[in-house]
């Protein structure tokens, strides 16, 4: 929504280094697995490895055991929140936070009513609920189990269904670094042994959003959490919050006491995987996306793994043992491509362990080839 009133404007580079700080980007924070993933209100986990890859892009001395154990206690867990996408939370936000998402999952639900004929879904979840409680169940066998009593009904819409009515979580040892699992899924609660807490108020989780992603508008916050109608927050809680304006006057909210880095602050690059929350939360994503290659990190369903340089993204990457292919998108600095070296060699050497990348045991060197992405 444009600005009826002229507010401070924060051109893109200084959104983009704003951004970063609130990411942890701009420089590696001392900072614990588990506070980083609280902090940045889960990490996007559509597949098992990008977590970690988020991580070390973001603390420092960051090792797979740092995340992989918490997921083995059970103080994270993998789960559909955000987006109807799998995002890795704390314990606690898995309680709470998909509480405040169920109206999404529910509308969710709705784009599949034909294949849900005759169905009753209060019914479904208690069939479902009870059948992965009793141990954790794989997709399949949830939806085999409920085509006992909807035969007539059809299966994908089943399955999405039972997802979208419960909170769902991929049980260990799916998401270990370094083991393989089928996915299989129960409940959060039985999972963790807590009952489902209320929702997290909205507001709260608004200056959240805002620490980790801002400053941003209402529709970047309703892009990251997939809702709508949160204006009302943000109106109640202008009074406690800066406004600012893009160049298109676009309102910005932010936390009085965030950090907003000056301009020219440097970015080092950093390797990002696929579905990294920093380019999938905002509404606008110029801020890290130029225009002009804005869609380039997708093939069809593929999405790539991404490489920014000064903050923006400026290429794409892929790993084939211990060598790192970067392909960039144009031009960089001799200086800058030293820079994408030593920050990808860091990469592979520091998550080589337990055969996570780089072989089963890690051995050997790390060689960086550059290549040039065709238009």
């Amino acid at each position: 929504m444009a600005s009826r009133t002229t507010h401070p404007v924060l051109d893109t580079r200084a959104l983009n280094r704003a951004t970063l700080a609130r990411q942890l980007l701009l420089s590696r924070a001392e900072m614990s697995a588990g506070d980083a993933v609280a902090h940045l209100l889960g990490l996007q986990a559509q597949n098992v490895k990008p977590p970690y890859f988020q991580l070390h892009a973001r603390l420092a001395d960051f090792r797979p055991a740092d995340l992989a154990g918490l997921m083995e206690s059970r103080e994270v867990v993998r789960m559909v929140t955000m987006r109807s996408t799998i995002h890795t939370h704390t314990a606690n936000d898995a309680l709470t936070l998909r509480p405040l998402v169920q109206p999404a999952r529910d509308r969710e639900v709705t784009y599949f009513r034909k294949g849900l004929i005759g169905v009753d879904l209060d019914h479904l979840a208690e069939r479902a609920r009870a059948f992965v409680e009793s141990e954790p169940r794989t997709m399949g066998e949830i939806r085999e189990e409920l085509l006992q009593e909807w035969p007539d009904a059809d299966p994908q819409s089943l399955s999405v269904a039972a997802r979208c009515r419960l909170p769902l979580v991929q049980v260990t040892p799916r998401g270990v670094w370094g083991r393989s699992g089928q996915v299989r899924l129960t409940t959060v609660e039985s999972w963790l042994g807590k009952p489902a807490g209320t929702a997290q108020p909205v507001d709260e989780v608004v200056l959240r959003y805002l620490a980790a992603f801002g400053p941003a508008s209402v529709k970047d916050m309703q892009t990251w959490a997939g809702l709508t109608r949160l204006r009302e927050a943000f109106e109640r809680l202008r009074p406690v919050l800066l406004v600012f304006q893009d160049e298109n006057g676009v309102e910005l909210f932010d936390l009085p006491d965030a950090p907003r880095p000056d301009a020219e602050t440097p970015a080092p690059p950093r390797f990002l995987p696929e579905f990294d929350n920093l380019l999938l939360s905002h509404a606008d994503r110029t801020r890290v996306v130029a225009p002009e290659i804005k869609g380039r990190t997708w093939t069809g369903n593929q999405a790539h793994c991404t490489l920014l340089v000064d903050g923006f993204l400026a290429g794409l990457w892929k790993l084939d043992g211990r060598v790192l292919t970067v392909e960039l998108f144009g031009p960089v600095s001799e200086a800058a491509k030293e820079e994408i070296v030593a920050e990808g060699t860091l990469m592979v050497e520091g998550l080589a362990e337990s055969g996570g990348v780089g072989g089963a045991d890690g051995a050997g060197g790390v060689s960086v080839r550059f290549g040039a992405i065709k238009p």
